[in-house]
């Protein structure tokens, strides 16, 4: 058959799907989550809590009307919702940004979807659980063409540590950072400690710390900890060799930062070196900001010690 040609059977069991799917996950309901707005009111939302943006560019990321974008932005405005200040890099455009009254009212919404999924999923074992989402993954990189010859196929996803998962964090820091840039003892143990306090003592609702899956393997991780009642500090970011120029480590970081907002904080401070040029160029990316830098002899190397910022 030649593509860009289907079935009629094969037609019938996507929309078939489509009928399922949508009526699991609620979106047919006239608002989305009990809340105020329709699902296309709270995915703008969604968008807006992730960073800054122009209209244009939720209109590019969700395929929206631009004439119903603007209605949605006007009505969130005049709410308090959002707010708008000229963008630097188009005097034409304005950059759009939740306000802390947009995002005390979006936080619970995203609680109760993360719980609506999570209530979904805990009705199967762990081994079906991967079968839905590496299924779920096939379907999003065959739709949006991510599958192509030129480009291996990878499923990805971040998800909460589990039973040995904090080893793996030390063990492969302290084996990657020799590896890479001979940093020996106490480098290990410094990992060790930072993960032995996270782990024996997190606020669940203040802390968090993610794991990077590719294709069914740890991959990556990062950690969002508390630093003063405004300030959380973000630690141990790593992206194995294997996952490096998957975007792996651009979204432990932007789930740091959506996690950080919805908890309160005004801030995120981080400490790397200057060496580590693919963690610099994420955190640049993401809205961080060099803001001091010191040389030190440490681990058996000399080396820049550098101190980033991000204000939320």
């Amino acid at each position: 058959m030649l593509a860009g040609m289907a079935e009629p059977d094969r037609i019938a069991a996507v929309r078939r799907f489509n009928r399922f799917y949508t009526r699991q996950i609620g979106v047919l309901r006239r608002t989305y989550l009990d809340s105020p707005y329709s699902l296309g009111e709270m995915r703008v939302l969604y968008e807006l809590a992730t960073g800054a943006m122009t209209a244009t560019d939720i209109v590019r990321a969700l395929d929206l009307d631009a004439g119903y974008v603007s209605r949605v932005l006007r009505n969130f405005e005049k709410k308090g919702l959002i707010s708008r200040k000229a963008s630097k890099e188009d005097a034409r455009q304005s950059d759009i940004a939740l306000t802390v009254a947009g995002h005390k009212m979006f936080a619970p919404f995203e609680t109760r979807s993360n719980e609506q999924v999570g209530g979904m999923l805990a009705k199967l074992e762990a081994g079906q659980q991967d079968r839905l989402v590496r299924a779920m993954g096939e379907i999003e990189m065959l739709l949006d063409g991510s599958d192509a010859i030129e480009t291996p196929s990878y499923i990805f996803i971040l998800r909460e540590p589990r039973i040995g998962d904090f080893g793996w964090i030390v063990s492969r820091h302290a084996e990657l950072y020799w590896q890479e840039y001979r940093w020996g003892e106490p480098f290990e143990g410094l990992c060790a400690q930072i993960v032995a306090d996270f782990a024996n003592g997190n606020d669940p609702q203040r802390e968090r710390c993610w794991i990077a899956e590719v294709n069914g393997e740890n991959a990556g991780c990062v950690m969002l900890v508390r630093e003063t009642d405004e300030i959380a500090r973000l630690r141990l970011l790593l992206v194995d060799p294997k996952a490096r120029g998957l975007g792996v480590g651009a979204h432990l970081v932007d789930k740091c930062v959506q996690f950080a907002r919805a908890a309160g904080y005004k801030s995120i401070t981080l400490w790397t070196h200057s060496i580590l040029l693919g963690a610099r160029h994420i955190y640049e990316k993401a809205g961080f900001r060099l803001t001091s830098s010191e040389a030190r002899h440490t681990w058996g190397q000399d080396v820049v010690a550098e101190f980033w910022d991000l204000e939320l």
